[in-house]
């Protein structure tokens, strides 16, 4: 099982970004496969998306160890973060319902998150409680799930709510999305800068996304890519 232990600096960061406050009401959707592609002041933002299962391990580690640093560098400001779950995911259109690769464990927790994207778009609020639900299954604690509300002082009342109402059909739509990747994923965690796959060197994603920037100034987070 892999183990993560997060610095005590790298920790105060990530609960300042946890408690974040969205200046949007916390009843308002928008659209998981949206978030990407929302208007910003910088058109020369690198589209970066992630497409995982939350309890694949390489997926948890990647998004916990990894994905963490363009929070904690300037990173953040040039790119447009998607985060899609459900993966290795298949939906029965016969009955309604959606089967996930680590059982119904892993669908629960999908849920969660694809929850957490679509009602708090807000990329700092959604990755927190996502990150903490990486942890935990990092851990082998993932049925601990609840304990990321109490811990980061989020509501969880609009989380269940979305998971029983339209929980299904937020899984569909990022099935759906997944199953548009071209060419098709291969293994997970599967990143993608700018429609590009960068298959097993995912890890590496700051050198391919700070190859496909065009704007000025170059984040630091650049001036060590060569």
């Amino acid at each position: 099982m892999v183990s993560f232990s997060p610095k005590p600096a790298i920790t105060i960061v990530i609960l300042f970004i946890f408690i974040y406050e969205s200046k949007g009401s916390d009843d308002d959707e928008i659209s998981p496969l949206l978030v990407a592609n929302q208007n910003n002041n910088n058109n020369n933002k690198v589209n970066l998306s992630v497409f995982y299962e939350s309890l694949c391990q390489p997926c948890a580690t990647f998004i916990v160890k990894d994905l963490y640093e363009i929070f904690n560098t300037n990173l953040i400001n040039i790119v447009n973060l998607q985060l899609v779950p459900y993966a290795n995911s298949y939906a029965n259109l016969t009955n309604n319902s959606i089967s996930c690769q680590n059982g119904q464990d892993e669908c629960i927790l999908n849920s969660l998150e694809s929850c957490a994207l679509n009602l708090w778009p807000d990329v700092g609020r959604s990755y927190g409680l996502i990150f903490c639900f990486e942890f935990l299954a990092i851990e082998g604690r993932s049925n601990k799930w609840q304990d990321c509300f109490d811990q980061l002082d989020l509501p969880r009342a609009p989380i269940l709510n979305c998971t029983t109402g339209n929980g299904t059909q937020l899984a569909k739509r990022y099935i759906d999305e997944t199953t548009k990747l071209n060419p098709p994923h291969s293994f997970l965690p599967w990143v993608v800068v700018n429609n590009q796959p960068i298959a097993q060197d995912y890890a590496n994603f700051t050198y391919y996304v700070c190859k496909a920037y065009k704007g000025i100034p170059v984040p630091e987070a650049c001036n060590s890519i060569h």
